[in-house]
């Protein structure tokens, strides 16, 4: 009665199917860490000697994220369990149909993770929802949805992006070289910034010595420097449309959000971080072009 034995086959994702886990792992990370589309990696595949089609790695990619379902459900409480949010979005295409509809990517970042929501709307409605019940600070551009949400919202406190101000004034600095004189105090702002200790993933008692070192160097150092800036501003004279003009009207519309930082050193100068989580998707709306369905983009 002698058999051959064989070693148990790896897991499938589809029951019955071809791939292992592993291989729908590959296809996820080389689609949204590599940003390669599926037809770009099946002919990467067939180069190698696989023969599949894209609708295989679709099916794979699908099964994985059913999978995955509820780790993503719970990301945004884990995001949102942090003192300070990033929030951010950015354009998607979706090409479902002709012509193309506009949707957004909605990013939520901390110290916890990265959050991502895709929504047809760009109202305030979509970021109250995703910040429902926080309590804290959330670290935005000057989008006026984040303001009208923060009014309906007392426990959440606007900290504006410093970054943000300053591309305003090197686009105004070509008509206007008087803009040199704002960028070097915006510059003179991050170089104190550097020479701050770093307060993340420290323990409670370390990160509360550093964020009151944080707070105590930037009084002392930092207001004066928004002080002059304030003053600088107001001695400005330019056109009502001038992109000088615009630049002043950003900065002094958000001044209240803009020096909040300076007052605890929990909040940083800027929004990079969750822009910096958002270039995946930008990266990877240049080489798709957008999504084919709204379950695909999902």
């Amino acid at each position: 009665n002698a058999a051959i034995l064989t070693a148990p086959g790896p897991l499938k994702l589809i029951e019955g199917g071809r791939y292992s886990h592993a291989f729908a792992v590959e296809v996820a990370v080389q689609k949204y860490s590599e940003h390669l589309p599926l037809d770009r990696q099946v002919r990467q595949m067939r180069r190698q000697g696989l023969v599949v089609k894209s609708q295989t790695l679709w099916d794979q990619i699908y099964a994985l994220s059913q999978v995955l379902m509820p780790t993503y459900q719970a990301l945004r409480v884990h995001v949102l369990s942090a003192d300070v949010v990033h929030a951010d979005e950015t354009p998607w295409k979706l090409l479902e149909k002709a012509p193309s509809k506009l949707w957004y990517v909605w990013g939520l970042s901390s110290e916890q993770g990265t959050y991502y929501h895709f929504d047809p709307s760009h109202a305030k409605e979509i970021v109250k929802g995703l910040l429902a019940d926080y309590r804290g600070a959330v670290v935005c551009d000057g989008y006026a949805a984040y303001q009208a949400m923060a009014r309906e919202v007392p426990a959440i406190t606007l900290c504006f992006c410093w970054a943000h101000v300053r591309r305003a004034f090197l686009e105004a600095r070509p008509a206007y070289p008087q803009c040199e004189h704002a960028l070097s105090l915006i510059g003179a702002l991050y170089d104190i910034e550097r020479q701050l200790p770093r307060h993340q993933s420290l323990d409670p008692p370390e990160r509360a010595a550093a964020l009151a070192l944080r707070s105590q160097q930037r009084q002392q150092q930092s207001l004066p420097i928004l002080r002059e800036l304030q003053q600088w501003t107001e001695q400005q004279e330019a056109l009502p449309q001038s992109s000088l003009r615009k630049a002043i009207v950003y900065m002094q519309s958000l001044w209240p959000g803009l020096v909040r930082f300076a007052d605890d050193g929990r909040l940083p100068l800027d929004n990079n971080a969750i822009e910096r989580e958002l270039r995946g998707v930008v990266v990877g709306r240049k080489n798709h072009y957008g999504s084919r369905s709204e379950r695909g983009t999902q």
